[in-house]
Order: C-alpha cells, then sequence, then structure tokens
C-alpha cells in the first residue's frame, strides 16, 4: 500500500480540480472542492470524499436521500482505488453505511409512541401510526434532538 503522502500526490495530479487538505476529519467540501484528509492507516475514506467530489455530491432534501449518496459513494469508492491497486473492506463499508441507516432510523421513531414516521419536508417527520408530528436537528455530528410540532 502506498503511502499516504505519496497517494496524496497522486491524487492532486489525476484530480487537479480538488483541492486535498490535511485535517483531522475525512470529509468531502463541494463548496470549495476540497478533500480534508486524516493522517491514518485507513486510506478508505480518502477515496470515499474523493468519491463525493468525483460524484459532485452536493446537498440532500430528504435523509433518505443522504444514505443514498453515501451508497453510491462506496460503490465509486471500490472503482477509484482499484485504478490504485487498493481494495476496500466490505466490513468498512457496511460498518459505515450501518451508521447512516442507525441515524435515519433514529430520526425517523416518533417520540410519541416509537412507532416509524416519515419524512414530509427537509428536518420534519410525521407518524403513520399516532399522527404525531416532530423536526429534528442536522445532527450528523452531534446528538439528535426531536422536537414536537405543533398543531
Amino acid at each position: 500500500m502506498p503511502s499516504t503522502i505519496s497517494l496524496i500526490k497522486r491524487l492532486k495530479a489525476d484530480y487537479p480540480q480538488f483541492k486535498f487538505i490535511k485535517s483531522s476529519n475525512y470529509s468531502w467540501s463541494h463548496s470549495d472542492s476540497t478533500i480534508y484528509y486524516a493522517d491514518n492507516d485507513d486510506i478508505s475514506f480518502l477515496f470515499h470524499e474523493l468519491s463525493h467530489g468525483v460524484l459532485n455530491h452536493t446537498d440532500y432534501n430528504r435523509d433518505i436521500e443522504l444514505i443514498a449518496m453515501e451508497r453510491e459513494a462506496w460503490d465509486y469508492t471500490i472503482k477509484i482505488a482499484s485504478e490504485y491497486n487498493i481494495s476496500i473492506s466490505n466490513d468498512i463499508i457496511q460498518s459505515t453505511l450501518d451508521t447512516y441507516r442507525d441515524w435515519l432510523h433514529k430520526r425517523s421513531t416518533c417520540p410519541n409512541c416509537t412507532a416509524i414516521g416519515v419524512q414530509i419536508k427537509k428536518q420534519s417527520y410525521k407518524c403513520l401510526a399516532c399522527g404525531h408530528q416532530w423536526q429534528v436537528n442536522e445532527s450528523r455530528t452531534c446528538a439528535l434532538r426531536r422536537y414536537t410540532l405543533k398543531k
């Protein structure tokens, strides 16, 4: 496996449309076309964030769209990494996708009766069982909050 430094050099040459900036976390910033990468042994996430960039992932309106973008990015990650003779562990992919699945499940669980609700607009859900409506915060990197909507 190539060193992170040599890999970043090659990625910068192969993908000049993106900036690569060392950071404490892996992330993709559409607004400034930047892939932020951490300096650790698992470069799967570097290829994953690059995939978001190549696929031009920006924002989403429904939470399920985020999961679809993540799945699409992981599928593309396998393709890009193979061009560098690097294989991506399916365990890493599924573990990461599980965090998004768990996030969606928590957001869509009715705080009134614990049945699963449906998203009716950005950050708003309605329970199919009891009719309760609630809003959720962004919460991808912070604690989930659910707020009852006034009827």
